[in-house]
């Protein structure tokens, strides 16, 4: 057995790992359609202010399983996050215990301290974070939007003074610096990644080019005051050759909370996507357990929970 490292931004690390990763999808939630290759490709991306590493065990030419690992430069440069895959006709060869020494050996040159995985509930998942010294440190709840049955809530929040802007792709440019500034305010990771707030104008831009560059269209609703033009809160989602799109991120400005506008720009921008792209039959989103306003968020608007997954933390 052998550990590579790959390019994660070359498409042919896509198309190599891709039948494994659709296979390990595939036992894990099998209601799911398949996994396309713009999944595995944003996933296995560098994203902005990150740093990316990808290793993946080898018996000859034929991979067995990978780990993805990102760091974010910014905030904890100690710390890096990502999640380990074994196929599911390679287990209980050690391809699992191979590349967590790898990464760990990897981490320790670049002076890291602590690396956190990310994987399903599970037996089994716990037994080999328990034997290789991972501590339970958090948990993230998947929930799941039937699109095609789906009615939108009523929505009652404040729209007095607002006005709804729509957008796919790229923010206006007459909107861009006021949603760059709310943009920097998201104070929380998405489902483990690196926190997408800050840069400015150019972080925005680089994180909509990111998204092309995968195979990902990123469709938007921003609510905007109508008095000065400024971004009060905005709603993010990414569609792509599948019947099922992801939830990006909802933030709603801390003095505009508890008004109803994240339920106003989530229904907006799922009725409009889904009507948009009739392809798509459900929306999957990752919710950190213990955020419980989110959590309550989505379930008001109709998701249900069908997986839970599991933050160990391992000492490099």
């Amino acid at each position: 057995m052998q550990i590579r490292s790959l390019d994660g931004d070359d498409e042919a690390t896509v198309d190599l790992l891709l039948p494994g990763f659709r296979a390990t999808m595939a036992a894990a939630a099998p209601a799911d359609p398949p996994a396309p290759a713009a999944l595995l490709a944003r996933l296995l991306q560098r994203r902005w202010g990150t740093e990316r590493l990808v290793l993946a065990a080898f018996d000859g030419e034929r991979p067995l399983g990978f780990a993805k690992l990102g760091t974010d430069v910014r905030t904890d440069p100690a710390v890096a996050h990502g999640s380990l895959w074994v196929f599911p006709a390679e287990r209980r060869r050690g391809a699992g215990r191979a590349l967590l020494a790898a990464a760990r050996d990897e981490l320790r040159g670049t002076g890291h301290e602590t690396l956190l995985l990310d994987a399903p509930e599970s037996a089994g998942a716990a037994a080999f974070g328990a034997a290789l010294g991972g501590r339970r440190s958090g948990a993230n709840l998947r929930h799941r939007l039937d699109l095609r049955a789906w009615t939108a809530p009523a929505v009652t929040g404040r729209r007095a003074g607002l006005r709804l802007v729509r957008w796919t792709d790229a923010c206006p440019d007459d909107l861009v610096e006021s949603y760059a500034r709310a943009w920097d305010r998201l104070d929380v990771a998405v489902n483990g990644q690196a926190r997408p707030g800050g840069g400015g104008v150019r972080g925005v831009r680089l994180r909509e080019a990111e998204a092309a560059r995968s195979g990902n269209r990123q469709a938007a609703v921003a609510a905007v005051r109508a008095g000065d033009g400024e971004v009060v809160g905005y709603s993010t989602l990414f569609v792509r050759n599948s019947p099922m799109a992801d939830t990006g991120e909802t933030l709603v400005l801390p003095e505009r909370r508890r008004q109803g506008i994240g339920l106003l720009l989530k229904t907006e921008l799922i009725g409009w996507t889904a009507a948009e792209h009739p392809h798509l039959s459900a929306l999957q989103a990752w919710n950190d357990e213990r955020n419980a306003a989110v959590v309550a968020l989505n379930r008001r608007i109709g998701f249900t929970v069908d997986q839970r997954w599991l933050t160990y933390r391992f000492d490099v």
